[in-house]
């Protein structure tokens, strides 16, 4: 047997030996591939020209966020003209997690109440930051990465798109407004902002604010994108730590006043995953990718330039 036809067998059988030996891991590969593939493709739907990647006119993205505030009002009509509903949806959604074990939004509730200074601070967190990081990372994002801030911008507009269809199409009342007897109204009873009331969410006026807005949680659903972003972009250590901390405060935050379930947090989530879908589609790029570079156009001369050529050697 030439010395050839030997190498050749051996290559064989070293191919087939792997190929058993990792057949495995090699198909899963091949499967993680196809799939990486199969995602980078989504999208884009929109053209070009409505893809840029420069920072928008800051008119535009104001114009945009009422509109957004409309369609809010629009769901909040909307959940008043059956008050019945949301409210046996609350004691629905409270069954499925005694089912599921979840349900602690009593026990927490009542544990952090004890404790005043605790649960007066949880009020005002509720009612404040939720609007203050979020606008804070919104014109961060907007002055720092212009770059990127329509992809991220994009996220946010559709994970409240999300929402208010789940607002208007399943309204839910939060524990607090389901049994007085159960769930206390940390609101209520500590007269948060010297509100003498219990009308209105987070100490407001009923008529500014949709009391059945329970599912999903748009607190975590902005304290969610709020984290991701900082995570991404913030240089210091600090502060990326403090930005995925912040939705785990959130969380206790809604649950321990009684304005939310633990299942609310989990559509809170779904919400999120939505709203990155809906940009890959739409824009087709990931939004923490490397940003595209804009087209580099190359001035073309005018009617009467003219035009040198190379001389001849």
């Amino acid at each position: 047997m030439t010395p050839t036809r030997l190498l050749d067998q051996q290559s064989e059988s070293t191919r087939r030996g792997t190929g058993t030996e990792n057949g495995t891991n090699g198909a899963a590969t091949d499967a993680g591939t196809r799939a990486k593939r199969g995602f980078s493709k989504i999208g884009p739907i929109l053209p070009a020209r409505l893809r840029p990647v420069n920072r928008p006119t800051m008119w535009i993205e104001i114009a945009l966020i009422g509109i957004g505030y409309y369609c809010y009002r629009v769901t909040q009509n909307a959940a008043r003209t059956g008050r019945e509903a949301p409210y046996h949806r609350g004691r629905d959604i409270l069954s499925l997690e005694h089912a599921l074990h979840l349900d602690i939004e009593h026990w927490l509730n009542h544990t952090i109440a004890r404790i005043d200074w605790l649960i007066v601070g949880m009020n005002y967190y509720y009612a404040t930051l939720h609007f203050i990081v979020t606008i804070a990372v919104f014109i961060w994002v907007y002055v720092k990465f212009p770059d990127r801030y329509r992809a991220i911008r994009t996220v946010m507009f559709a994970i409240n798109g999300v929402a208010l269809i789940g607002f208007y199409l399943y309204a839910v009342a939060p524990p607090r407004l389901l049994d007085p007897t159960r769930f206390i109204d940390t609101f209520c009873v500590h007269h948060t902002w010297g509100e003498q009331t219990c009308s209105g969410v987070a100490g407001l006026s009923g008529s500014m604010t949709n009391e059945f807005a329970a599912m999903p949680s748009l607190h975590i659903g902005w304290a969610v994108w709020c984290a991701l972003a900082i995570a991404h972009l913030a240089k210091r250590k600090w502060v990326k730590i403090l930005g995925i901390l912040y939705p785990v405060a959130t969380f206790t935050v809604i649950i321990a006043t009684a304005n939310h379930y633990v299942l609310d947090a989990v559509g809170g989530l779904v919400t999120v995953g939505a709203g990155f879908l809906v940009q890959r589609i739409l824009q087709g790029r990931p939004v923490y990718g490397a940003p595209p570079a804009e087209p580099v156009r190359t001035p073309q001369p005018g009617p009467g330039a003219l035009v040198q050529t190379p001389a001849a050697k």
